[in-house]
């Protein structure tokens, strides 16, 4: 029996970051496959199981806008969270109002993606944790709109819509007929030394909608 699974995930707006990008964000073209996993371990996660993101399909065509965000210049870091740790008195928050910010950000708006995955189980699965029961879980949990976490596009003021995917794909959407070069797309981060962790990417290629990851090419 195979346990992949197919959901579809919307919302207004998007904003996957490219790397190469520095004070003011812009977006890559669609969700990347880091994101997508962020989807669908929101919904259901637990550390016997690995998700592994096979394809997106992007429903709707590709249209950005600009928006201006608030942020904050700073963020706490985990030199002060440990001097606190051993006894120092220093504040553990960002007051927003004195370090905020104003930029510029391309999104993406409109988006709907439906996305293919699938799960692994790795070592910390007990004997209970089965891929039936995994399998069940996460389907019961997309049907009934049940999430751990707010599932979001890349920032978390943009909230996503998730839910199971069941029947054939949509047609082409307009101006995604064919096959197009998007260069190079983060794939995901390299956990695999805490001490090293890098980020890796691969060349993406849309082909009528479709971004195939199986055997896509990781470089790190």
């Amino acid at each position: 029996m195979s346990f992949g699974i197919r959901f579809e995930a919307w919302g207004k707006y998007a904003l996957f970051s490219r790397p190469e990008m520095k004070t003011e964000r812009v977006s890559y073209d669609l969700i990347t496959p880091s994101a997508a996993r962020g989807l669908i371990e929101a919904v259901y996660w637990h550390p016997g199981m690995k998700w592994v993101i096979d394809s997106i399909y992007v429903c709707n065509p590709i249209r950005f806008t600009n928006i201006r965000r608030n942020e904050v210049s700073q963020k706490i870091s985990a030199s002060n969270v440990r001097e606190v740790m051993n006894g120092k008195n220093a504040p553990l928050y960002l007051n927003a109002s004195e370090l905020i910010q104003q930029r510029a950000s391309l999104v993406l708006t409109d988006v709907r993606y439906i996305i293919s995955a699938h799960f692994e189980m790795t070592k910390k699965a007990s004997a209970e944790d089965t891929p039936d029961k995994f399998y069940a879980m996460t389907c019961e949990r997309l049907k009934g709109g049940q999430h751990f976490s707010q599932p979001y596009f890349g920032c978390r003021e943009f909230s996503a819509n998730v839910r199971l995917f069941e029947g054939a794909l949509p047609p082409v959407p307009e101006g995604l007929a064919g096959r197009q070069e998007l260069g190079y797309m983060l794939y995901d981060m390299d956990y695999s030394d805490p001490g090293d962790i890098r980020p890796m990417f691969f060349r993406a290629a849309l082909v009528d909608g479709m971004l195939d990851l199986k055997d896509c090419g990781v470089v790190s």
